[in-house]
């Protein structure tokens, strides 16, 4: 008989290592985010967008 808990164990702790990784990432990029260099930023209206395509 197949060992269901140990199935489970298994596929518990590969889920939690892959949402770990994937924390660590999103928290490298924000670092990332929060530590280059700020550019000046030009924030265009609705109407500026569609004038200029």
């Amino acid at each position: 008989m197949p060992d269901y808990k140990e199935m489970y164990l298994t596929l518990f702790r590969a889920t939690e290592q892959a949402i770990n990784a994937l924390i660590d990432a999103q928290q490298k990029c924000e670092e990332l985010y929060i530590n280059a260099p700020q550019e000046n930023l030009i924030f265009l209206s609705p109407d500026q967008e569609s004038e200029e395509k």
